[in-house]
């Protein structure tokens, strides 16, 4: 990017009154493409997430990768005067995203009313489990609750097992990105002259937001009476698609599921026979025969190294990958090359170390994204952001930090 380029949220500013994942991921979309992120936090304590899978150091490798980017500025939002500095930042703001409980910003008195009070034309991004509205509204809900009540944990795992949780927070990602598609639709709509009329506010459910991950389930229940069950891994109806063993004792993910890749497929694994068979030309055939055709591509990829099977595959024109771990992730050439791996300078233990931290999706030719800080220390920009953006002299910043505001 030309040194007069800017990213194309420069200019941006957003407010985050979150915890945990789901809102602090929406923001982080915005603090990698160029926005200014002033994240509030409780004095002394912060954001739990910082205690999150720490191994060494104060601060977890998750906080500072979630909170990147972004500025910690520490708040006590149940005193009066911690109020008054969150409602004269927000009049400074763009974008406003929390992932309270529903009416907890109204019972500090920061609800939508006061916080369009302070700002009329300020977005407000309302993250929680079960959204504003609904019998369900005042539980509480956390990621893991929303994919089950979405219908992906029921769906997880296999058969003849308990549901299992993705080994990530997919309920609170999908929730961010949400979240931030919501607040940039807004914005957009701003600046095409078509202000949103009413209350600009985006609210976003957890559960919701998995459950519009789960393609046709309930329309497939509604029309065929079918209530998806636990497939190991696998779509139901999807064949041939899943994971096949290696020599070795590796294994290796293969998608065939389409009619032409199923073709180049069983071609691939010496079986061309089933690849012209005019009966497995439709999709749901291959579904009444998936065993015998997991049978002949696992037959295939034993006789050969997840990388040689990868290798043979790809240049067949057939989907197939490895599956990864993190030290794998950490040496691929691919990975390095569309520089998904960003080494920063961390202090861990007091002694600064090179980490590298994921790098940012999606890429913008011309006005990239860019990491240019790691999640901060606990209330590192305190004293700037006040001083900056409302004012504070030295003298008044000392004066809450004594009584504990900031």
């Amino acid at each position: 990017m030309d040194e007069g380029d800017q990213p194309p949220l420069a200019g941006i500013r957003v407010l985050e009154l979150g915890s945990f994942i789901a809102a602090p991921f929406a923001t982080r979309i915005f603090a990698d493409f160029g926005a200014e992120v002033v994240k509030i936090e409780r004095p002394g304590t912060g954001d739990e997430l910082r205690g999150w899978r720490r191994g060494r150091g104060r601060t977890s490798m998750m906080f500072r990768t979630i909170a990147r980017n972004k500025r910690s500025v520490t708040v006590d939002l149940s005193t009066g005067e911690g109020r008054d500095i969150a409602l004269g930042l927000v009049r400074h703001c763009d974008v406003v995203v929390e992932n309270f409980r529903p009416g907890t910003l109204e019972r500090l008195r920061l609800g939508s009313d006061e916080l369009t009070a302070a700002n009329a034309d300020v977005v407000l991004v309302r993250i929680s489990g079960y959204g504003q509205t609904g019998p369900y509204r005042d539980r509480a809900g956390f990621g893991g609750v929303a994919e089950a009540f979405g219908g992906l944990r029921h769906v997880t795992g296999h058969p003849d097992r308990e549901p299992v949780r993705p080994a990530a927070p997919v309920g609170d990602a999908l929730a961010g990105l949400y979240g931030a598609i919501g607040a940039l639709m807004l914005l957009l709509a701003k600046a095409r002259g078509r202000p949103h009329e009413g209350s600009r506010v985006v609210d976003v459910a957890l559960y919701e937001s998995v459950f519009m991950a789960m393609e046709s389930l309930v329309p497939d229940y509604d029309a065929y009476g079918v209530v998806r069950r636990r497939t190991a891994g696998n779509l139901p109806g999807v064949v041939p698609s899943g994971i096949y063993p290696t020599s070795g004792g590796g294994s290796v993910i293969i998608a065939g599921n389409s009619s032409g890749v199923f073709g180049r497929l069983m071609t691939a694994v010496g079986r061309p026979d089933l690849g012209a068979d005019p009966t497995l030309a439709d999709g749901s055939a291959r579904d009444a025969r998936e065993p015998e055709l997991n049978g002949a591509i696992s037959a295939w990829t034993a006789r050969h190294t997840a990388a040689e099977a990868v290798d043979l595959l790809s240049r067949a024109g057939v989907p197939a990958g490895p599956i990864y771990d993190a030290a794998d992730i950490a040496d691929d050439e691919h990975y390095q090359a569309r520089d998904m791996l960003r080494p920063i300078k961390v202090a861990v233990d007091g002694e600064a170390e090179e980490i590298r931290f994921p790098g940012v999706v999606p890429r913008v030719p011309g006005a990239p994204g860019d990491v240019r800080w790691p999640g901060p220390d606990l209330g590192a920009h305190t004293d700037q952001v006040l001083g900056d953006l409302l004012g504070y002299t030295t003298d008044r910043l000392g004066e809450l930090r004594a009584r504990k505001v900031i």
